[in-house]
């Protein structure tokens, strides 16, 4: 047989069986006079279960183990490998699916930033009267993007510390009070003197549990300085004196 049509027997491409070869997988057959590979029986049969094996979801160098006469590895025990590791598959994607079904379901849609835990999706919905604040919006994409970033259990504290800035009526005053005075700096500059009013009120809003330790508030983090970056210079100013702040509180 010609390599076209060992492929066309068994099922695959002219290019899986070179790739084959290539891996030392299959093995070459001998070349007629003109150049030509020769494959017979044999070479479909190997074919043929590499196909099987890759179909049920053996990566090739396990292939390779399965077909290999020194194999550490029966075909059982691979199988039985493979079985197991599916399993755990499976019970991830139940976990992703049931997640993502919470988030579906959730009360008020899901939030314009993506998907984030059905928590801090209840907690953005709470907030969608502040849509028309740049400064809440740049906010809540922030929040998002930590609550993806940080390990888990910090996590669990940042969507706790935002409940407590945004969990009651007279959080969410100050909040929205918060966000007006960083708004209203858009186009004013470092030394505008309503900076100082701003970065009081900022700070009155974060909670004691968001930032722990002093450390967490160095103005020279990389993450704060990309954060300045993408802020008005008063803006940037502002919350920068918000930080002095509570590093002040907490000493």
């Amino acid at each position: 047989m010609r390599i076209g049509e060992l492929a066309a027997v068994v099922g695959v491409t002219t290019r899986a069986v070179r790739h084959y070869h290539h891996l030392g997988l299959l093995p070459e057959p001998e070349r007629r006079a003109n150049g030509y590979r020769e494959y017979g029986l044999r070479h479909a049969v190997v074919l043929a279960r590499i196909r099987r094996l890759t179909e049920l979801g053996l990566g090739l160098a396990e292939v390779r183990d399965v077909l290999a006469d020194d194999a550490g590895k029966d075909l059982a025990e691979v199988l039985t490998e493979l079985d197991e590791d599916l399993a755990r598959q499976e019970a991830a994607l139940r976990e992703r699916r049931a997640r993502l079904r919470t988030l579906l379901d959730a009360e008020g849609g899901m939030p314009a930033e993506g998907p984030v835990s059905p928590e801090l999706a209840a907690l953005f919905a709470g907030t969608s009267h502040l849509s028309d604040s740049p400064m809440a919006v740049k906010d809540r994409e922030i929040i998002a993007f930590l609550e993806t970033a940080m390990p888990a259990e910090d996590r669990e504290r940042l969507v706790a510390s935002v409940g407590e800035a945004l969990g009651s009526p007279e959080a969410m005053a100050r909040a929205a009070a918060a966000y007006a005075l960083l708004d209203a700096l858009a186009g004013a500059e470092p030394g505008d003197p309503r900076v100082e009013e701003a970065a009081v009120a900022l700070a009155g809003c974060i909670p004691p549990g968001l930032f722990p330790g002093t450390g967490e508030l160095d103005p020279d983090d990389g993450f704060l300085r990309a954060f300045y970056d993408d802020l008005a210079p008063a803006q940037a100013e502002a919350v920068r004196r918000s930080l002095r702040i509570l590093a002040e509180e907490r000493r």
